[in-house]
């Protein structure tokens, strides 16, 4: 397929690029960039948000109308206000690239700390930025001092960097490694706590676990299994890759000692920016790993942020994304996130040939729905999906449930949904 520009909006030809040139120079052309993504601003959320209101939502961002994207598990796009603001702090930043000019970066840095801890209910003192959820997972197993004779209690569905790294660490120093086995379709809440109960040994030092899987979607009760892992003097990570700017997070009342982030998923943020939270009491059970210059400027991020020169623009962007969110709220993007998937779920299995990986229990599943279609050849289908019907989603290949993922999130519609579903049923009745 050749490329297509409908669905790169900032694309420009060679002729049009020149001719921008000609005109004005590189001012000229970042001023077209520029209005590609100027937006009107976003009203007040209303008590009870209509499609009208979600189609207002859908604007803010710069994707074409005809191209539904739901893979929010992988990648979100960012809103018009975050682009922004990435825009012109970068253009300062290379106009004047002093310290003197660029100490307000610090300042923006601090600024996006102070909002994305009390987004998740914490004090800045216990966050750390970091590049992404893989960073931030890798941090901890490679902070926490374990020797052998140490167990680390693992879910085996959690992502690589939070199952494969610690299986690779334990090579190098002597821990053991224990996993509590997935179960599918999902079990319920109870049947987790209980193996997990079961699991832990004398021996058990961390438990680390995944809030909402990437493969399926199943949601695990987060708070109870810290609350498990406390009584027996447990420390605690919650990969949140997933549950990060999709569910309405309140850490100070799941109680984990680490918590990790990406921006560049469900908070629909910049690239190459995440959290890690590091509660307070568990702040002096880790080391930091990674030593180096320009630290953050309190709690924890003065010993555990030192990685050198940073994106200042990305993380400054970061902080938009958490203000976006806020503004329509997190309640009401978690609310709209279930019931789109719900409404995506009742429609597969409509169709003929599906079987759903994803439990359709709305207590056990938020926004992730992954399915077999059938026989059907995965990659075609997914390509078809693309190419013919301007449907966005993942793939899934393998052994390990494979198939089509769709993760839908508060900036598609109902109606792009309903698209979804057509196509889909289109494609498999035609042979994809």
């Amino acid at each position: 397929m050749q490329p297509n520009s409908r669905y790169q909006p900032s694309a420009l030809s060679r002729r049009t690029f020149a001719r921008i040139f000609a005109m004005g120079g590189s001012a000229a052309l970042f001023a077209q960039s520029g209005a590609a993504w100027a937006r009107p601003a976003l009203q007040t959320t209303p008590a009870a948000p209509t499609e009208k209101f979600w189609a207002k939502v859908r604007e803010q961002f710069v994707m074409p109308r005809d191209l539904a994207v739901m893979n929010a598990a992988n990648l979100c796009p960012s809103p018009g206000s975050v682009l922004e603001a990435m825009y012109k702090n970068t253009q300062d930043m290379d106009r004047d690239p002093s310290f003197q000019n660029r100490v307000k970066m610090a300042h923006g840095k601090e600024e996006t700390r102070r909002i994305l801890a009390e987004f998740l209910r914490v004090s800045p003192e216990e966050i750390v930025l970091t590049r992404n959820t893989s960073e931030g997972n890798n941090l901890v197993s490679s902070g926490v001092d374990l020797k052998p004779g140490d167990e680390v209690l693992l879910f085996a569905d959690n992502h690589p960097s939070n199952l494969a790294a610690w299986q690779e660490k334990s090579k190098r120093w002597g821990f053991s490694i224990r996993l509590v086995e997935q179960a599918n379709p999902h079990p319920g809440f109870d049947y987790y706590i209980d193996a997990f109960r079961k699991a832990f040994t004398v021996r058990t030092r961390i438990l680390a676990f995944t809030h909402l899987t990437s493969t399926v979607g199943d949601l695990f009760p987060a708070k109870e299994l810290c609350r498990l892992a406390r009584e027996r003097d447990v420390l605690t990570l919650i990969d949140g890759a997933q549950s990060f700017g999709l569910l309405d997070t309140d850490l100070r009342d799941i109680q984990p000692d680490f918590y990790t982030g990406s921006a560049h998923k469900w908070p629909c943020g910049p690239k190459e920016v995440g959290v890690l939270y590091i509660n307070r009491t568990a702040q002096p059970k880790i080391w930091a790993s990674i030593i180096s210059a320009m630290p953050g400027a309190i709690g924890i991020s003065k010993t555990f942020e030192a990685f050198g020169q940073r994106d200042e623009p990305a993380i400054i962007g970061f902080a938009e994304a958490l203000r976006f969110q806020t503004h329509i709220g997190s309640k009401i993007i978690e609310a709209r996130a279930r019931a789109l998937t719900q409404m995506l779920i009742q429609g597969l299995q409509k169709i003929d040939g599906i079987k759903l990986w994803t439990s359709s229990d709305p207590s056990r599943a938020v926004a992730v729905a992954s399915f077999l279609p059938g026989n059907h050849d995965i990659l075609k289908l997914y390509a078809a999906l693309y190419e013919k019907h301007h449907i966005a989603c993942a793939t899934r290949l393998g052994k390990d449930r494979p198939g089509l993922r769709f993760s839908p999130h508060f900036y598609n519609t109902q109606t792009e949904v309903e698209r979804a579903l057509s196509a889909l049923g289109e494609l498999m009745k035609a042979g994809g």
